[in-house]
């Protein structure tokens, strides 16, 4: 577990480790800082509960996973583990945060992240879709070993 050098959350600290490209750390955490103070500034609320409630909402339950059986391939549901919840959130926001061309990458993680808090946005979409695949599959859920 690393901690972040500014809040000293662990949270923010595997954040920068996923944000992060190339082995540039300081790059990564000015991008989330930058965010951080965009989002303080304009909600007026502790930037790291904000950031821990746009990740609850973002957080997948249930997921498919391919399992062959006898010359077949079924998408199982699975349940998903706490530490994977958490890191398909982060790869989430992260990746819709980058697809939105035009804008600089501060803004654009701030953005996904209000979005994720209201319940809005791309990476809960992602999230709904995972759940409805999930859904659809069930019948296979026999098959989970």
């Amino acid at each position: 577990m690393q901690l972040d050098a500014r809040y000293q959350s662990p949270l923010i600290g595997r954040f920068v480790s996923h944000m992060m490209s190339k082995g540039k750390k300081s790059t990564a955490q000015m991008i989330i800082y930058s965010a951080l103070d965009q989002i303080h500034e304009e909600t007026k609320e502790d930037p790291i509960e904000y950031v821990q409630r746009a990740l609850d909402n973002v957080r997948p339950r249930l997921e498919v996973k391919s399992r062959r059986v006898g010359g077949a391939t079924y998408q199982v549901p699975i349940e998903v583990g706490d530490e994977r919840q958490i890191s398909l959130a982060l790869r989430w926001i992260i990746q819709f945060s980058r697809a939105r061309k035009g804008t600089p990458m501060a803004r654009a993680l701030a953005t996904e992240l209000m979005d994720a808090y209201k319940n809005q946005g791309s990476a809960v979409k992602k999230r709904e879709d995972t759940f409805k695949m999930a859904q659809a599959n069930r019948a296979f859920a026999h098959y989970r070993w």
